[in-house]
């Protein structure tokens, strides 16, 4: 008799596990292009107008010492994809790698790879393994041909992800062309995606990126928002751009251009996370926030931290970085862990519940033990 009891007990009791087994993590991952370590609400500034990003960081946790990878943006960008060192990758430089060599400049690259290698796993093929839909928004630049796009390394949805570093224009129809200062060549930009006259770059890319979480409510999702923001061309909303000129010189802290751009990051990270409550997701999502290199020179200022983008003084690879994981517990934490790039790969893995793989992010740490509440490390 025990044993007829036992089976359907059993059942039952798988039966109720069911029903009350918590959703997946979802993971939004928020990477904006240049952004500098102080310019942001939260890091200091009084001059960029960031509340939707600062609301993030006293929802989360704010890192104090967090470190880009390299630089400048296409090996960061590799490195957080994998979770390996730029020169383990051989990709130490801005796509397309070799101008310097080619172009007769004393100065001769080591060796160096064109494309991030189809041979590499990334995060999202990890996670697309585990039944994620996985979607691209934004900069990739991460690839000089299409068969190295984000649709060919792990993301179901690809949209604005490129060769290129840069979009011709912020204001559709987002083409144009540019010369590259170090070298003279000129790279024509195309079409990212589509829109009508007057869209801004930062607002479509928001605008597709609450598309795909309305239509994946139901499925664990990553999404990678990419932001070609704040790199150049400085080109913001004209209506912002007044309202900064309205600032006496004296008191900025960059250029109105600039913060313009940054304000539009600002907004199109408030339309995510807005869409997230609003869909009853928030608690569900781990979100990341933070920068590939550091501040450009020619935009804003790094000070206190010295250099800028292109340096490997503390202002060209110092970054802000933000993580909010609700499950772990912890709001408004400012931490002094010093990270960097790759820590997000076995990150991602270990809060949404899933198996670290260190043959592969070989480099990088798990920070979920700083972001739990019971965990000591500030």
């Amino acid at each position: 008799m025990q044993r007829v009891l036992f089976l359907p007990a059993m059942l039952f009791g798988f039966f109720q596990q069911g029903i009350s087994a918590e959703p997946k993590t979802n993971v939004v991952f928020f990477l904006i292009d240049d952004l500098g370590w102080r310019d942001l609400g939260c890091y200091g500034s009084d001059y960029y107008q960031t509340p939707n990003i600062d609301r993030l960081a006293k929802e989360g946790v704010r890192f104090t010492d967090a470190y880009s990878a390299c630089t400048v943006c296409s090996p960061t960008r590799a490195a957080i994809m994998t979770g390996k060192y730029p020169a383990r990758l051989l990709l130490t430089q801005w796509l397309p790698s070799g101008r310097w060599s080619r172009t007769g400049h004393k100065m001769k690259e080591g060796r160096y790879i064109s494309n991030l290698p189809l041979e590499e796993v990334t995060i999202a093929e990890v996670l697309r393994g585990h039944g994620y839909k996985t979607a691209f928004m934004g900069k990739w630049h991460l690839g000089t041909e299409t068969y190295y796009y984000p649709e060919h390394q792990g993301f179901d949805v690809n949209v604005a992800g490129r060769d290129y570093g840069a979009p011709g224009s912020y204001f559709f129809p987002f083409t144009g062309k540019w010369k590259i200062p170090s070298t003279g060549q000129t790279l024509h930009k195309k079409q990212p995606l589509s829109g009508k006259k007057g869209d801004y770059l930062a607002d479509r890319l928001a605008e597709e990126a609450e598309s795909f979480i309305r239509n994946n409510s139901d499925n664990p999702f990553f999404l990678m928002l990419s932001h070609y923001a704040v790199h150049t061309p400085l080109q913001g909303k004209p209506g912002k751009v007044l309202n900064y000129e309205k600032i006496p010189e004296k008191k900025r802290q960059g250029k109105p251009a600039y913060a313009a751009m940054v304000e539009s990051v600002d907004e199109s990270v408030g339309r995510v996370t807005r869409v997230l409550r609003e869909l009853g997701l928030e608690k569900s999502t781990l979100v990341i926030f933070t920068s590939d290199n550091g501040g450009f020179a020619g935009a804003t200022s790094n000070a206190p931290l010295r250099a800028n983008k292109g340096s490997n003084y503390e202002g060209g690879i110092r970054v802000p970085a933000i993580v909010k994981w609700p499950k772990a517990g912890r709001r408004g934490v400012l931490s002094n862990v010093p990270i960097i790039s790759m820590d997000f790969f076995p990150t991602i893995l270990a809060a949404t519940g899933h198996a670290l793989c260190p043959y592969q992010h070989i480099d990088g740490v798990d920070l979920t033990p700083v972001l739990k509440k019971s965990g000591g490390a500030q």
